[in-house]
């Protein structure tokens, strides 16, 4: 099997390490770059002493340079960099001839103006937003397959609209009705020295945070609107909560007057009945970040309350997992034609 020659730009990160985790031991996957200003010239292993023994962890980390990238024989370059960065890289290496995959915003929206509302500043390629496939696998396999440039989606956004495009599509729900409420592992919040993310300052504690409007919202409602058909605006309420990693969201939204409840049920089984990575837990099924994490999986529950006449959708993933590097293994897997499972294959 001649396997595919990959980078890894930011690769000291947490999302940098998880596509490492994942990647060193993927079948399909020669890792010949890993980039990190801070980190050049030291080996993988040296600076992640879990990869000790690892075969490719004797690679040294690199400066960000595309042609040096190149120069590897890279086939395909991960970035795991901050927005608003990740674009001129992007850019360089597609004209060096490299499949990208962007785990940044910069390529998650279709319209330049949204972005500069949400993110502050002008899209730094707004020429290449048609061209950028979303990345979620289980709604857009074919147009993956066949991408140059992908835009991994959100953690936030990934545990919001795998549970409600299904319903959306076969219209069971009123959008203007949709509440989200997610909690976040401390780990979402990049690998980086803040006050705010010290263990003191979170352990033992929960608060809500980038109320009331986070930037994840702006890819959330643009696919909720694409899946509806019409312009949805909702409510959403991220949380940071005192774990290493991990996402529970719950989301409730209206049934639509004369859908049925059983409905729901039915729309999410025939959404994801034949997913690798989708585990549907069924009526009252709750979500537990502790059946996900370290894994590619995402595990969704649902309810309903005659009372109020409301959808209860739960879900749980790894923030890191099914919301970052997984994610985006599973969208390089059907770039290239592997097996959709290949290097996930863990529990």
């Amino acid at each position: 099997m001649n396997r595919i020659k990959t980078a890894i730009v930011g690769a000291s990160g947490y999302t940098g390490m998880e596509l490492l985790r994942l990647l060193l031991v993927h079948p399909g996957v020669e890792l010949v770059a890993a980039t990190s200003r801070h980190e050049a010239g030291k080996s993988l292993a040296a600076v992640f002493p879990r990869f000790r023994k690892a075969v490719g962890a004797e690679l040294a980390f690199i400066e960000p340079d595309p042609d040096a990238i190149a120069a590897t024989g890279a086939q395909v370059a991960f970035l795991a960099l901050p927005h608003g960065v990740a674009a001129e890289i992007a850019r360089a290496l597609l004209e060096r001839g490299l499949k990208v995959i962007d785990l940044s915003a910069d390529f998650r929206l279709r319209d330049a103006a949204v972005y500069r509302e949400f993110y502050g500043a002008p899209h730094p390629a707004p020429d290449l937003l048609a061209e950028a496939v979303y990345g979620l696998p289980e709604i857009r396999t074919p147009e993956i397959q066949a991408a140059r440039l992908i835009a991994a989606p959100g953690c936030y956004p990934t545990s919001i609209l795998l549970p409600l495009l299904p319903l959306l599509r076969e219209n069971l729900i009123d959008p203007d009705t949709i509440v989200a409420n997610s909690m976040s592992g401390v780990s979402g919040a990049g690998r980086k020295a803040d006050l705010s993310l010290l263990f003191c300052e979170c352990n033992e504690s929960a608060r809500a945070y980038g109320v009331p409007k986070h930037r994840h919202l702006s890819e959330i409602e643009q696919e909720l609107s694409l899946a509806a058909g019409e312009k949805v605006t909702i409510t959403f309420i991220p949380h940071l909560i005192p774990v290493n990693s991990g996402i529970v969201t719950t989301t409730t939204a209206k049934l639509r007057d004369g859908a049925s409840p059983d409905a729901v049920g039915a729309a999410l089984e025939s959404a994801y009945s034949g997913s690798n990575f989708v585990r549907l837990l069924g009526r009252g099924g709750c979500a537990d970040t502790k059946n996900v994490t370290r894994t590619n999986f995402i595990d969704i529950g649902w309810q309903h309350d005659p009372r109020t006449g409301r959808v209860i959708l739960m879900s749980a993933e790894d923030n890191l997992g099914k919301g970052a590097g997984g994610q985006a293994v599973q969208c390089f897997n059907l770039m290239f034609g592997l097996n959709p499972i290949d290097g996930l294959q863990n529990f």
